[in-house]
């Protein structure tokens, strides 16, 4: 889930500036750019007036990157779903040395979500896909990271297959496509072997919604 650097971060709504805020308990103070590479890292000092009428004046940063999706292709028939594996740099500064295994994922890179979803899983899996199932937009880490990720479900055949996928060299992607039973996928949650929060739910989700069968899942 890779993409190049955005002009502008894909935001939905008025950029934030200093003033009133439409929540009448924010006032933005300031605002300082502290970094504008591969996203922007901004400074807020902000006033915040709490329940009890107090008011409190303090900083916080966020990094916009833009917004992204992702989509768990399955095949029903044949009980299977298609994940990835790549290597991923910030979990391996954080001492994890094995490649995550993920969905297919993306930054928008100013296309809607749709059309963003299409020309990944063409890039990263190889796939042409059909229709496509949106099932929410999710905040994935609001503490700090203003991304909010479009998930989708999208069924596959084998005869879907355009080409070997891989990611773009260009952009540093080495992506082995996985085709995995679904019971199986769901016991890589259980053991530690998938970690990647979008695949988790989008596993999930598949369960509750039962568009495969969790037989041979076990716990």
């Amino acid at each position: 889930m890779t993409g190049t650097p955005p002009d502008k971060p894909d935001r939905f709504g008025d950029e934030v500036v200093p003033g009133k805020c439409p929540d009448d308990r924010i006032t933005i103070l300031s605002t300082r750019l502290l970094a504008n590479d591969w996203g922007v890292l901004t400074r807020y000092t902000l006033s915040y007036r709490r329940r009890s009428g107090t008011t409190q004046v303090f900083t916080r940063e966020t990094y916009d990157r833009g917004d992204g999706a992702a989509i768990l292709l399955y095949d029903d028939e044949r009980q299977v779903v298609l994940l990835t594996r790549q290597f991923r740099f910030p979990a391996y500064v954080t001492g994890h040395r094995e490649d995550l295994i993920e969905v297919c994922g993306g930054l928008l890179d100013h296309d809607d979500p749709a059309t963003a979803m299409r020309r990944e899983v063409g890039e990263e899996m190889g796939v042409e896909i059909g229709e496509i199932t949106p099932i929410g937009c999710y905040y994935m880490s609001p503490g700090s990271v203003t991304e909010r990720i479009h998930f989708f479900t999208g069924a596959y055949r084998p005869g879907m297959r355009i080409g070997p996928g891989g990611g773009l060299e260009g952009e540093g992607e080495e992506i082995d496509v996985m085709e995995v039973a679904f019971p199986e996928a769901l016991r890589m949650i259980g053991d530690g072997r998938i970690l990647d929060a979008k695949t988790i739910l989008l596993l999930q989700h598949a369960a509750i919604k039962g568009l495969l069968s969790v037989r041979g899942a076990g716990r």
